[in-house]
């Protein structure tokens, strides 16, 4: 358990430390290179910031050089949205993809190492391989392919990690060691962030090089003191790929699995789009915006804030629904909770209304969490092929996390600013919320 909880930190880490953190401020870095050339590479972005802030409240006329600018500095504002949209689309995409892959290859592996041992030591060295790509990147399209070679260390590491549960755990215990698991995800993202917001204004881009290290030196740790059996005499059955393939449409064709799979799509498709700029938003929306530094030690503390509002409301929430019988109207408050806290800064864009929208988030993101996957385990249809079909109740959360960066690109594209980026997220978790409503087999 201990030596499976850090490599769960390790993972999510990279998650919240890269991926929030530190890939965000580097492509500011060289998408800043990129457009305020010569003598505008002196311009103090912070102070723009703020003029444009004064110039659309109308407190000031910009002169002609001001408004030259201002005009980079929107176009600046969308390339970086689009780079940071496109990386977090694209590792999301490459691990859903493989995730699926590396778990059927992974159940089919026979080596003296054991099954999963073998996939998890590649991952951890995909991983490696992405961090020091993504230190070592001196373009935006290098740094986001490095980005996507470390995200798919979820498939590789993750993903037969998670295996070893029901491999090695005995039945009486796999609760609390999914538990500790769930936790652990929590926990990991919000350290990730600590290190970096912590590391970035002393090491820059070398900060990448503490999470690539930490994930393979945790990774060897568990292979090794945690060391599975042979699996070399395992028998080994013939497969076929079409049905195997076509065994994933069986959930989709029942209307509540169906309505509870859209609206997981659409829940986390909102919160996505609300998140995927944070970074940014501590520079670019609020007001006074912060510096970059300031920016990634804020970004952190708005988690911490957070963090113990989730945990609160997973443990609360999930004895709760047990006990009265019921899930969807825990899963619809959660919802429309969220689509408030929304509200928050998009009403008052303000440092202390992020705060605000994290705690409330937290709330509704931790009933969330636990009583969604509860109802999702109520309307599966057969319950022998349950982890098949749970496993299309994760790709729903894949899918929308997917997608929701696209949309928040295309927004602050089409808008030039991050204010409907929020109008955005509320009204596609109300969406969520109404979806829950026609599913009929559970109260």
């Amino acid at each position: 358990m201990a030596c499976y909880l850090l490599v769960a930190l390790s993972l999510t880490a990279i998650l919240g430390g890269i991926g929030t953190v530190i890939l965000p401020l580097h492509i500011q870095q060289l998408e800043f290179a990129q457009f305020f050339v010569g003598a505008m590479g002196q311009v103090n972005l912070q102070e723009l910031i703020a003029l444009k802030a004064q110039v659309a409240a109308g407190a000031v006329s910009p002169s002609a050089e001001q408004q030259k600018l201002l005009g980079v500095l929107t176009a600046f504002e969308a390339a970086k949205a689009s780079d940071v949209s496109l990386a977090a689309s694209l590792a999301i995409a490459a691990t859903m993809a493989l995730q699926p892959a590396v778990g059927v290859a992974s159940d089919r592996t026979r080596s003296r190492w054991g099954r999963r041992a073998p996939w998890m030591v590649a991952g951890a060295a995909l991983a490696m391989l992405g961090v020091l790509t993504m230190y070592l990147a001196d373009s935006v399209g290098q740094l986001i392919a490095g980005y996507t070679l470390a995200s798919v260390a979820h498939a590789f590491v993750g993903g037969p990690l998670s295996a070893t549960i029901v491999d090695r755990v005995p039945a009486l215990k796999r609760g609390m060691m999914s538990a500790v698991a769930g936790i652990g995800l929590l926990i990991g993202y919000v350290i990730g962030l600590g290190v970096a917001g912590a590391a970035f204004g002393k090491l820059g881009t070398g900060s990448y090089l503490i999470f690539g290290v930490t994930v393979c030196l945790v990774t060897l740790l568990f292979v090794t003191l945690s060391r599975d059996a042979s699996s070399g005499a395992l028998p080994l059955d013939k497969v076929s790929v079409a049905g195997h393939l076509k065994s994933f449409t069986v959930a989709l064709r029942h209307a509540d699995f169906r309505w509870v799979f859209v609206a997981r799509v659409v829940m986390l498709f909102g919160y996505s789009v609300s998140s995927t700029f944070g970074i940014y938003m501590l520079q670019s929306y609020i007001e006074p915006g912060l510096n970059p530094e300031e920016a990634a030690r804020t970004m952190p503390l708005l988690h911490v804030v957070g963090l113990p509002a989730t945990l609160l409301a997973m443990v609360i929430s999930g004895r709760w629904s047990d006990r009265i019988h019921r899930r969807k109207p825990f899963v619809i408050g959660a919802s429309i909770l969220l689509s408030v806290s929304m509200a928050v800064p998009f009403v008052w864009p303000a440092l202390w209304a992020l705060y605000a929208q994290h705690v409330l988030a937290g709330i509704a993101v931790g009933t969330f969490l636990v009583v969604d996957q509860a109802l999702l385990i109520d309307v599966l249809p057969d319950k022998d092929a349950a982890g098949r079909d749970l496993g299309i109740g994760a790709l729903a959360s894949n899918l929308g996390q997917a997608i929701g960066p696209i949309m928040a690109g295309g927004v602050l594209a089409a808008t030039g600013g991050y204010r409907m980026i929020w109008l955005t997220a509320m009204v596609l978790t109300l969406i969520a919320a109404l979806a829950i409503f026609p599913v009929k087999r559970v109260r």
